[in-house]
């Protein structure tokens, strides 16, 4: 049944409006987030590739070298999920993975050729998303700057 489907049994209380889903943040972000990932996957799918390591490949098709530790802070992600992402990736020779000479706690990801050849392949996702959005580019920006504060603000 809908949420609007729904009715309010008789004998319930009126209940405190932050205690109704539809009156809260998190549930919309919550679920357009889902959503808009699995918008993603048919996309992502032709090219071989999770929405996690599409992620990563934006920033390595940005950088072309970061370090673990830079992945994680842009990505808003723990070393423990990105490790065996990263060992996955590598492991279809996307990238490489190597010790920084200059510190060896940290590890460097690379691009590799086959995941150069990537970014090309996957130039037509962003349209295509955004075709399915069906905003104009300043609700977009608009919508996206939102969403950036948003997540300053949390962190």
């Amino acid at each position: 049944m809908s949420p609007t489907a729904m009715s309010k049994p008789a004998d319930m209380p009126s209940a405190n409006p932050l205690q109704q889903l539809d009156k809260q943040l998190c549930f919309p972000l919550y679920a357009a987030s889902r959503m808009l990932t699995k918008a993603y996957q048919p996309h992502l799918q032709e090219l071989g590739l999770t929405y996690p390591q599409y992620l990563v490949f934006l920033l390595l098709w940005q950088y072309q070298e970061l370090t673990v530790k830079q992945l994680g802070e842009q990505l808003l992600l723990d070393s423990g999920t990105l490790t065996p992402l990263l060992k996955r990736m590598e492991q279809k020779l996307w990238v490489s993975r190597r010790r920084d000479p200059r510190d060896e706690r940290s590890v460097i990801v690379g691009l590799l050729p086959a995941g150069r050849d990537l970014q090309q392949r996957a130039g037509h996702v962003p349209e295509k998303l955004l075709e399915k959005l069906a905003l104009t580019p300043a609700a977009f920006e608009a919508l996206r700057q939102q969403l950036q504060n948003l997540l300053t603000q949390l962190a």
